[in-house]
């Protein structure tokens, strides 16, 4: 679907008899960012395709095109969210199985790709680390704001060795300015994270989400629904401990597994 909204906007574009700049100036983006929607690379928003309806005289087709676009399943919809991920200013993330990747280390990736079906192992690692660098290694670090499941924690991931390092790690960047990190009790009882894992990114002029499920995932751009993706964290978040609790709690399963 993004596919053909990007070709149906060269079509009217071309139809009408504009430049890509004229369209821009329509839209209020430069040349390069039209260019970059009717090659695919670049997503127009509710209000591009709102001017461009109005100018060409469509209706609502645009936005009705954008619309089912979103609803529909990307299968590159992988690419698109780590573009999203070098670009957000911010992270919010809440997982209940696993440290995330930015906050993992290397033997905890590599456990986690060992324990998984790719083949090729120092491929999937590698392109993990390269993901995990691009969120990390930018002079405009994101804001995090994590909140994993106490499970995290106590799940055995690659021996007692590489939990002891990761949970160092995780304190490590607890102490970071721009990481908050929270953990969620066993003693909380049930939450809504229980559905699975989940991600806003916060754009410049937008936020996107991520829904994790078994064998994948889900890229989030309806605004409605990223809103309560969003809902979902702040609820996460009222069952979790705060963050000097947290760092207790992690402090407690460290001298276990050390």
């Amino acid at each position: 679907m993004y596919h053909f909204l990007a070709f149906y906007l060269r079509f009217l574009r071309e139809r009408a008899g504009l430049s890509l700049t004229q369209v821009g100036k329509i839209i209020g983006v430069a040349r390069s960012s039209v260019c970059n929607m009717e090659a695919g690379r670049q997503r127009p928003q509710e209000d591009h395709v709102a001017k461009l309806d109005e100018h060409y005289g469509t209706g609502k087709l645009l936005q009705l095109l954008l619309w089912f676009a979103r609803l529909a399943h990307d299968p590159n919809w992988f690419r698109q969210y780590s573009e999203y991920e070098k670009q957000a200013s911010s992270i919010r993330a809440y997982h209940g199985q696993a440290v995330p990747l930015a906050l993992q280390t290397e033997d905890y990736t590599r456990a986690l790709v060992e324990a998984g079906s790719s083949r090729d192992i120092e491929g999937e690692v590698a392109e993990r680390a390269e993901r995990k660098a691009a969120i990390l290694d930018r002079e405009d670090f994101p804001d995090l704001w994590v909140i994993m499941d106490e499970g995290v924690l106590a799940r055995l991931v690659g021996g007692r060795s590489v939990m002891a390092t990761q949970l160092r790690h995780l304190l490590e960047m607890a102490d970071e300015g721009h990481v908050s990190l929270r953990i969620v009790p066993f003693s909380s009882g049930a939450n809504v994270g229980v559905d699975g894992s989940l991600q806003i990114m916060r754009l410049e002029t937008r936020d996107v989400a991520y829904a994790g499920a078994q064998g994948g995932g889900r890229l989030i751009e309806s605004p409605g629904e990223v809103r309560q993706m969003g809902d979902k964290f702040e609820r996460i978040g009222v069952k979790a401990l705060s963050e000097d609790g947290s760092r207790d709690l992690i402090k407690h399963y460290l001298e276990m597994y050390a």
